[in-house]
């Protein structure tokens, strides 16, 4: 990676405890590493962290090297790995797409295969369950930021997806990502 900045992606999946986010943190800064961007939560009994972290070549190769007693210390598995800035790509157009139905399987496969299909990129994703108002169905609600290409007329995507999300019974809302 030469010098200058290097980046390691670390992610955790352990039982959810006070602590984790602390000790996970005070080990990146004890290796002079700086998190850049980072994802937590909560799933169930569970807390799951995926974290970019940047630093020198010896900072992070000192990370690296505390991997198995983080592991231990935590009581689950710590993965690190070595990443890089992201390539330059088409400078598509960003946008949110809001979906939110009853809950079934395969909402999540059916929309993606869908998208990966017109070879559009999802950036972020996030799902969540809850109950609906006045009569406690189970609802599901997705939330994902896709970047469409110069070469994928959006127009055309916009029909499409609204089209395919109605056949499906979803309902679906998809405007321009504004920061």
């Amino acid at each position: 990676m030469g010098s200058g900045k290097n980046k390691l992606v670390i992610s955790v999946i352990t039982q959810d405890r006070p602590g984790i986010v602390s000790e996970l943190s005070d080990a990146v800064n004890k290796s002079d590493c700086n998190i850049e961007d980072s994802r937590m939560m909560v799933l169930g009994g569970s807390f799951a962290i995926l974290m970019m972290v940047s630093g020198e070549a010896a900072a992070i190769s000192d990370l690296q090297s505390k991997e198995k007693k983080l592991s231990e210390s935590l009581g689950t598995m710590v993965q690190m790995q070595l990443t890089a800035d992201r390539e330059a790509s088409d400078a598509g157009q960003p946008y949110v797409i809001e979906v939110v139905s009853l809950d079934h399987p395969g909402i999540v496969r059916e929309l993606s295969e869908f998208i990966a299909s017109r070879k559009i990129n999802i950036e972020e994703m996030d799902t969540e369950t809850y109950s609906a108002p006045h009569t406690g169905s189970t609802m599901f609600r997705l939330q994902m930021t896709v970047n469409i290409p110069s070469t994928v007329k959006r127009s055309q995507f916009k029909h499409e997806l609204m089209d395919f999300c109605d056949q499906k019974n979803l309902d679906v809302s998809i405007e321009p990502y504004t920061a």
